[in-house]
């Protein structure tokens, strides 16, 4: 039997549902995932079909074992906390969904869904990158953009439980069209739909430029961000100036980020970063350069290390948490001042010991 910290054994379920992939866990108190129920690609074409895709993934994750004693969701989207309705999801182009209720009847348990980033964050804060920090700041970029703040121990939510939402943060005034209402969005520039769709743009343009990546995807209509990450690396000139704009626009919109709440530890995450890693460098440089000096002295930038199982891991903590198999404390985190490196967690260690900050207690 895994090792639950002290606390009876929980078979809680976490669930990624992405604007293109779903995946499931079992994972335990420690973080842990005990089982996986793999990554799906869904076809997007509706919340019915991505219901049904999504059920295969969660049985498959679960086995031949009992069923969940609960069930967290981390969704792509806007959510209402209390009945587990996703409000408003772009990339999913769902609108008021009533993904907890539908899951909650197929699986007998309780379900607690929330923003898939915000449950990265807890994921990353409890047992990855951001352990041992009280002033985190998440960034995903996939298919979309978003984020999650913790600011002085406490995770933010905002007054509508939409906090978080910076790729819809205007990057460039009247520019490019985003999926939300608006344009010149952070989102509609380094989102990974919308490095798919400028690449196939400057294809259509200059065909003879784009020769690698019509190669690698066979039409312009199959050219996707990946495509385009694969080609950089094959050092493919166009790829590679496309890469580099993308590291342009997204150091402008996370330095500015980093002025705005001024973290310890900056993580950055999602499929784009993945494919991509080097963006980590090239944001970190625009951060050191771009930044107002003590914000930019304060910050680490990192790579989360909990990878794909971040929303998961995450997910799964805060369904325990409401579940009471633990206080609730996704707003917590133990300090761990042995782990602390950098000056802004120099800082935070210092306030502490100041009193100015309180000694959050411990998660588990």
């Amino acid at each position: 039997m895994a090792r639950t910290s002290g606390l009876r054994p929980s078979r809680i379920l976490g669930v990624d549902v992405g604007a293109t992939k779903l995946s499931a866990a079992v994972v335990d108190a420690d973080g842990r995932v005990l089982s996986h129920g793999g990554r799906t690609l869904h076809r997007n074409e509706g919340p019915d079909g991505v219901i049904r895709d999504l059920l295969q993934v969660i049985r498959k994750a679960l086995g031949d074992g009992p069923p969940p004693e609960g069930i967290g969701v981390g969704v792509a989207g806007q959510v209402e906390a209390v009945t587990g309705t996703v409000r408003h999801a772009p990339n999913l182009r769902w609108t008021n969904f009533p993904l907890g209720t539908r899951l909650s009847s197929e699986f007998g348990c309780p379900v607690f869904v929330a923003n898939d980033v915000r449950a990265a964050t807890v994921g990353e804060w409890r047992h990855g990158a951001g352990k041992g920090t009280t002033n985190l700041l998440c960034l995903f970029v996939g298919t979309g953009v978003g984020g999650s703040a913790v600011v002085d121990g406490r995770l933010l939510e905002g007054a509508a439980n939409a906090l978080g939402e910076v790729g819809h943060t205007v990057l460039v005034s009247g520019g490019r069209a985003c999926h939300c209402p608006a344009q010149g969005c952070l989102e509609a520039y380094v989102g990974g739909w919308a490095i798919a769709e400028r690449a196939r743009e400057r294809v259509r343009i200059d065909p003879t430029g784009g020769a690698e990546l019509l190669r690698r995807a066979g039409s312009v209509g199959a050219i996707e961000a990946r495509t385009v990450a694969e080609a950089a690396h094959g050092r493919d000139p166009l790829a590679l100036e496309i890469m580099r704009e993308t590291a342009g626009y997204l150091g402008s919109g996370v330095a500015g980020l980093v002025n705005a709440f001024n973290p310890a530890r900056l993580l950055l995450g999602g499929g784009v970063i993945e494919g991509s890693p080097e963006l980590v460098d090239a944001v970190a440089e625009r951060v050191r350069t771009d930044c107002q000096p003590p914000a930019a002295a304060a910050v680490r930038v990192m790579r989360v290390s909990l990878g794909h199982d971040a929303i998961l891991i995450g997910a799964a903590e805060l369904a325990r948490d409401q579940l009471g198999t633990r206080p609730f404390a996704a707003r917590e985190v133990r300090r761990e001042p042995d782990k602390l490196r950098g000056a802004g967690d120099r800082a935070e260690l210092q306030a502490v010991k100041r009193g100015r900050l309180r000694r959050p207690g411990p998660a588990n």
